[in-house]
């Protein structure tokens, strides 16, 4: 269902069915297979033989060969009971029907916390996980877990949509004592929890009080905490890499340090900070191609700049790689914003908060273009969202 999003949305037409009615039924699950997802779900209004098509199995087999899927962007906002994503197919909003699990008691208002292929992770108040496609409302609950020690981050990864192969990361400790545990969706269990050392060539290590609370007075003669205070639904946000056969969970530290997390090594690692532990900024982890990335947004000389960062792997260098306008993030400046932030291919979904604003920005690496989406009306009500996470709409994912 397409909902408001400030301008109105042009509705495309199917293709007639014409001359695909004379293709045998392999030839046209192939050829429908390509179409984009939003137009698969009106295939059972066309006829009988299609309806009867987009419900079997042999078409979702289809659907899993197409290598990707322009992504959808799943949106938290305050109501943590409905379903609201952005096509950046069709530049448009759209409302999903919400799971019926998480519209029971002990499953109300679980915050999203994770994605990969074409599924999305949930986080119920009890610490409980369920898994979900957002396109089909397939959910699965997952074995409980023994907390343990404090949670950092929370990490997926889809290896198979058609064959439900997954992994959901726990990534727990205080530095630097650090340890992971992993779902694996073939056995249907969690593995035995594994501790991380300390990378031998990490040549960056913190003080073990590095990531205490510092206050300090701002140029605008404000008082400052350097801890983060994220929003709920990145509150375990990290990212996943896998890059020559080697599995990384990146995530932040409460003062904006990034942990790399080398789960086939069993290691983990700091990297250097971007900015001195004295500057205001707000900052987010983002993966992007099979490599992580830095969002920052900083002030300076009466100004906002919003940068995107790659780390040099071997002089542990940070590089800018994409800017803002200044024309355009000089809108931002002394909003008190925090920014949440999501890579998709070629694409950061930026969200930026505050009492203030609140605004959705989408970046493409390939045009070099930063687009500030248009506002998303449900019911005449304008929604502020406080992040995003990035699916493929895949209606072969099976949970």
């Amino acid at each position: 269902m397409e909902i408001g999003n400030g301008c109105i949305s042009k509705k495309r037409k199917l293709v007639e069915e014409g001359s695909l009615d004379e293709l045998n039924e392999d030839l046209l699950e192939r050829v429908l297979s390509w179409l984009p997802t939003s137009t698969l779900f009106r295939l059972s209004s066309v006829c009988k033989r299609w309806k009867s098509m987009a419900d079997s199995q042999s078409f979702k087999l289809a659907c899993s060969r197409i290598p990707s899927r322009d992504p959808w962007f799943y949106m938290v906002d305050a109501n943590l009971n409905r379903s609201i994503v952005f096509d950046s197919a069709k530049s448009s909003w759209k409302r999903l029907n919400h799971p019926s699990l998480l519209l029971r008691d002990h499953n109300r208002d679980s915050i999203p916390v994770a994605a990969s292929g074409g599924l999305v992770c949930f986080r119920n108040m009890s610490g409980g996980y369920i898994v979900c496609n957002p396109v089909t409302g397939s959910c699965r609950e997952l074995p409980p877990v023994d907390p343990g020690q404090s949670l950092l981050a929370i990490a997926m990864n889809a290896y198979s949509n058609y064959h439900s192969s997954y992994k959901l990361v726990l990534v727990f400790g205080d530095l630097p004592k650090l340890s992971f545990k992993v779902y694996n969706s073939i056995t249907d269990c969690w593995e035995e929890e594994i501790m991380l050392g300390r990378n031998s060539d990490d040549c960056t290590k913190s003080n073990d009080n590095d990531d205490d609370a510092v206050y300090f007075l701002s140029t605008a003669g404000n008082v400052v905490v350097t801890n983060m205070q994220r929003s709920p639904s990145k509150q375990y946000s990290s990212v996943f890499t896998l890059k020559d056969d080697e599995e990384i969970v990146y995530f932040l530290t409460s003062s904006g340090r990034v942990i790399a997390c080398n789960l086939t090594r069993k290691c983990f690692s700091e990297y250097p900070r971007l900015l001195p532990v004295f500057s205001e900024y707000s900052v987010d982890v983002v993966e992007c191609k099979g490599e992580m990335l830095v969002v920052v947004l900083y002030e300076f000389f009466e100004s906002a700049s919003l940068r995107v960062w790659r780390c040099d792997p071997k002089t542990k260098t940070w590089n800018q790689i994409a800017a803002m306008p200044p024309a355009m993030s000089h809108e931002f400046y002394d909003k008190k914003l925090d920014i949440n932030c999501v890579g998709a291919g070629d694409q950061i979904f930026i969200c930026l908060s505050s009492a203030e604003l609140c605004s959705n920005v989408l970046y493409d690496f390939v045009t070099n273009r930063w687009v500030e989406l248009p506002e998303c009306l449900v019911n005449g009500e304008s929604l502020e969202f406080m992040s995003a996470l990035s699916f493929e709409p895949r209606i072969e994912a099976s949970v």
